[in-house]
């Protein structure tokens, strides 16, 4: 190993998501500039802390969503924003990496960049500008070097609206293809024995507020019609269980409740299809090739915020697939009507099944990252911005003078 300084680079998460990116980026930059030659300091949770961070404050503190929630807590993330800035300042690192929720990285970023502007400042995960205020890609320059793009078609959004440099990284979910996909008899054919049907309302206690009743209605209309009993598995996360197990009480089609990682893939490489919130899990289910119905409900504020909206779907595969093969059912459309007769055609081997499966075969190659795995393509990118970084501030410096291994 080389006797130079090993670098320093900070990460700032904001939310449980980006603290799993948070955890598999330390373990690649550690693999490339070896495990003496990097340290790291910021904001995280449990996975980040299994890599050897030691967080500013318990995440916790910052993961709020939703309008009203982020009101109600205001003062104290102001201060959040304002220690972690201090923080960043007072031990100079060589670069700040800023994972996912905007609203409270990207305040951190901007007033970095005005206390630190030679900093090399990385995004992981692009705000979604391609789908509301898209005036926020431009302000970006600002305060952003590098945007690193868990979706495919964030490269071109960012050109086109004048963002920082943006590079597709590749989305986490494509790490996890073995566990998605079913292995040789775990997905019944159609038509022997039940249709394995998922159900999946959120994660978050509004969403299980808001479409649990609609989502049991749809049960029970499509049990009235459909040409096989039904086998329903709902996953649950643990935060939540206890107001799922409430809900379906009241379903006529009682659900079977698993919790855990494991369980919920096992229960994707099962399924024939399914209801599910809007979310990465819609996803999830594409790339397990899992036929699927997608459904919403936000509050009366939050309702408003359509009109801003500038894509032709809030699904992620049809955004990726650039075709809206996924029924989507939103606010008023969200009803138990509705729902089940969306439902129906794809329990059984119809087109609009076939149209889905079809389209669903061609999520791999439009999400392929090549010989590199997601972190792995996201660590080189943050070791380039740092070289290029220092290379336009101190001509006579990079990465390469001082990292124990080259780039």
């Amino acid at each position: 190993m080389s006797a130079a300084r090993p670098l320093t680079i900070w990460l700032v998460a904001g939310e449980e998501s980006g603290d799993q990116l948070g955890a598999k980026l330390m373990a690649a930059l550690r693999a490339r500039l070896s495990p003496e030659g990097v340290r790291f300091g910021g904001v995280g949770g449990h996975a980040m802390a299994g890599q050897g961070l030691v967080s500013l404050f318990p995440l916790a503190d910052i993961a709020v969503m939703g309008i009203l929630p982020v009101l109600k807590r205001l003062p104290s993330l102001i201060e959040r924003v304002y220690r972690t800035v201090d923080a960043v300042v007072t031990h100079r690192p060589d670069a700040l990496v800023i994972i996912d929720s905007p609203d409270f990285t990207h305040a951190v970023a901007k007033r970095v960049r005005r206390k630190l502007p030679d900093l090399p400042i990385v995004n992981y995960v692009s705000p979604t500008v391609w789908a509301w205020r898209p005036g926020r890609a431009r302000k970006m320059r600002a305060y952003v070097d590098h945007v690193l793009a868990v979706k495919p078609f964030e490269p071109a959004a960012h050109l086109r609206l004048g963002g920082p440099p943006c590079t597709y990284v590749g989305h986490p979910l494509v790490e996890r293809m073995a566990q998605l996909r079913p292995g040789p008899g775990e997905r019944r054919p159609l038509g022997e024995g039940p249709v394995e049907l998922l159900v999946l309302p959120g994660s978050r206690r509004s969403e299980i507020a808001r479409l649990m009743e609609p989502f049991g209605g749809a049960l029970a209309k499509l049990a009235a019609t459909a040409p096989r009993p039904l086998a329903v598995t709902l996953p649950a996360v643990a935060h939540v269980a206890e107001e799922i197990a409430a809900a379906v009480r009241t379903w006529p089609v009682q659900p079977r409740i698993v919790q855990g990682e494991a369980e919920k893939y096992a229960a994707f490489r099962r399924a024939h299809a399914a209801l599910a919130a809007s979310g990465t899990v819609t996803l999830e289910l594409a790339l397990a090739g899992v036929p699927l119905v997608v459904a919403y409900k936000v509050s009366k504020l939050e309702e408003q915020l359509k009109y801003l909206i500038t894509v032709p779907s809030i699904v992620l595969a049809n955004l990726i697939l650039e075709e809206n093969v996924i029924p989507e059912f939103l606010q008023g459309d969200c009803t138990p009507e509705k729902l089940a007769g969306a439902l129906l055609p794809l329990i059984d081997d119809t087109p609009e099944r076939r149209r889905q499966t079809e389209a669903f075969a061609r999520l791999d190659a439009l999400m392929a990252t090549g010989d590199e795995t997601p972190s792995e393509r996201a660590a080189r990118i943050v070791c380039e911005t740092i070289d290029q970084r220092r290379r336009t501030t101190h001509p006579s410096g990079s990465i390469a003078d001082e990292a124990p291994s080259s780039l």
